[in-house]
Formats: C-alpha cells, structure tokens, sequence
C-alpha cells in the first residue's frame, strides 16, 4: 500500500515550518527521519494534506551544554548519541539507550524529537528521559511552553502537543556522581519494540530516585518518592530492598490484571534495579 495523496513542503527555517503548520489548521504533519510517520503514511493509519520537512533545519540540530544541563534540538538523532557526536552529561547513560535501539538503519534517521512527538509507551526516549527527569521545550508561532517528559506523553500515542506546535529541544539534567542508573527491557527479539522497560537513576547519597515503569498500554509510571519500593529507605543496599510485591501493585493499580504481564514487567525492572547497583 502507498500513502494517500499529499502536498510536500521544506520549509527554509523553524519560523516558516511553525507557519506552515499554523495556516493548516491541523491538517498537516511533520517529517523528519520519518522511521514512524513513513510506515504510518504507507499504511493510511494517518493521511494528512501537508507533510512539512524539517530535516534541513539547523535550528533543530544543536547539542550544548547550558548551565547544568544538556539541550538537544529535536532533530538529534540515535546515532549523534550513541556515536558521541553529543556531549553527554549523563556519564554514559543516554549511550547505551541509543546504542539499542531498533537497527541501526533506524538509529541512523530517527530523531529524539520525533520518537518523543510520537508517544509510543514502548519508545526507549520515553521511558530512559522520564527517568533521568528531562524537560522538553515545545514551539509554535506564538512562543514557546516547557514541560516534563511524564506530563507530556498523556497517552499510548498521544502527547501533550497542540495543533500548530512542535519539540523543539530535550533538556536533560546532568547526572550527579553519586547516583547510579540502571536500564533492562524485554523484547521478542533484538530490534523490536520492547513489552517491558525498567529504568533507574537512585542516588544513595541523596536518598532519592527515580522509577519508571515503560512499554505498558498507556502512560509509564514514573515514580519519584520511590522510598516504598526500597522497604521505606533508599540507602547503599538498595539492591537488597528493593521489593517486588511493591511494584507488581503499582502495575495493578495501574491497570494491568494480567499476571504474567505484570511479573515480566517487575522482572525487568528488578534487571535494571540490579544494572543499577552493579
């Protein structure tokens, strides 16, 4: 099957894209390395009057260190990460999420704003970002908005996004010394979409962490007064704390009845728990 019929344009900068998508009324959708939209249009899931490409904005590639933290325009792709193109404030974390990601093929196309835009629970951007507490700056023609990444995906492929706006930028927070992070998933097989994703960042010197449970039917869980999962203290011997039971009622209240379902996704999470502490 091929797509239905459609107007193309490429927009000169971020100004003229933001325009384009303001006079279409909704009715348009943006393109960039196209690992999703592409099998979307070939399939009619979606059959939009306008494609815009943003793929040779300039304005949308920036990799900087600002303060105490990273920003990566939304056109960054798997491969800047996983290559070390990007500076890396997060000591080798964001690395090994991209380094396994897909196919490299995908890695070499995909883009962090284009993973993040398209919201699917089991996307490793959206999962890995929500753990390390990244913030994404949205656009339109009007002004700009910042939000968390948990806030943002409100849904199994939805997202916050209005009509007429765009991800502009991932800002993701340096990783302190102290802390440790930890990342598992479950696939069928190598390359395909995860059906369960753990991530971790705990600091034991801060008595904090961050927990998200990723690749479930809606929104991940993102837990941030995690004290509950560690027998009520986060401490050095968080790996021996952690508790299971805890966490397969955090997946039942969420919804999941299944309980087979929920002991892959505990089993994952306990995986990363384990990176975590290694």
């Amino acid at each position: 099957m091929k797509p239905a019929p459609f107007s193309y344009e490429r927009p000169r900068d971020l100004s003229a894209a933001l325009s384009m998508l303001a006079a279409s009324s909704g009715s348009a959708k943006i393109i960039a390395g196209g690992q999703s939209l592409g099998p979307m249009l070939n399939l009619r899931l979606v059959q939009p009057e306008l494609i815009v490409d943003i793929s040779g904005l300039s304005e949308l590639k920036r990799a900087e260190v600002s303060g105490n933290e990273l920003v990566l325009g939304a056109l960054v792709t798997h491969a800047d990460i996983e290559d070390g193109r990007t500076a890396d404030v997060t000591r080798g974390a964001m690395r090994a999420v991209a380094a396994n990601i897909a196919y490299r093929a995908v890695r070499n196309r995909g883009t962090i704003g284009g993973s993040l835009s398209h919201a699917d629970p089991a996307a490793d951007w959206v999962s890995a970002f929500a753990a390390l507490g990244a913030r994404l700056t949205l656009r339109n023609l009007a002004g700009a908005r910042m939000m968390a990444i948990e806030a943002f995906v409100v849904g199994a492929l939805e997202s916050a996004l209005h009509a007429g706006e765009i991800v502009e930028s991932v800002h993701v927070p340096a990783r302190t010394v102290s802390s440790h992070w930890g990342y598992a998933k479950s696939c069928r097989k190598t390359g395909e979409f995860a059906h369960a994703i753990g991530a971790v960042l705990v600091d034991p010197a801060a008595a904090s962490a961050r927990i998200v449970i990723g690749a479930i039917d809606t929104t991940p869980i993102v837990v941030t007064e995690a004290a509950e999962l560690f027998g009520g203290r986060i401490a050095a011997d968080y790996k021996q704390r952690f508790d299971t039971r805890v966490a397969d009622a955090l997946l039942a209240k969420a919804g999941i009845d299944d309980a087979a379902q929920r002991h892959i996704h505990v089993s994952v999470l306990k995986r990363a728990v384990l990176e975590a502490a290694a």
